[in-house]
């Protein structure tokens, strides 16, 4: 906060956004093909997990009313 008092609140926002952008230009971007391909790649492991879950749910489930089925 000390530096914005001495230079003013305008002068270091448009000197924080300067520099912003001009990090931003050295940053190695991925391609269109890699962004879609990790993309999918998310989406498929995020449909197993759930499958996944799912199906641990409904065994668990089915164990359950097993166990209340023999405790009554």
């Amino acid at each position: 906060m000390e530096q914005i008092s001495k230079k003013g609140l305008i002068p270091w926002m448009i000197g924080y956004v300067k520099d912003a952008k001009a990090e931003l230009g050295k940053v190695s971007w991925p391609s269109k093909k890699t962004t879609v391909k990790y993309a999918l790649l998310v989406i498929g492991v995020s449909v197993a997990l759930a499958a996944f879950f799912i199906g641990f749910d409904w065994v668990l489930a089915l164990g359950l009313e097993s166990l209340i089925a023999l405790v009554s």
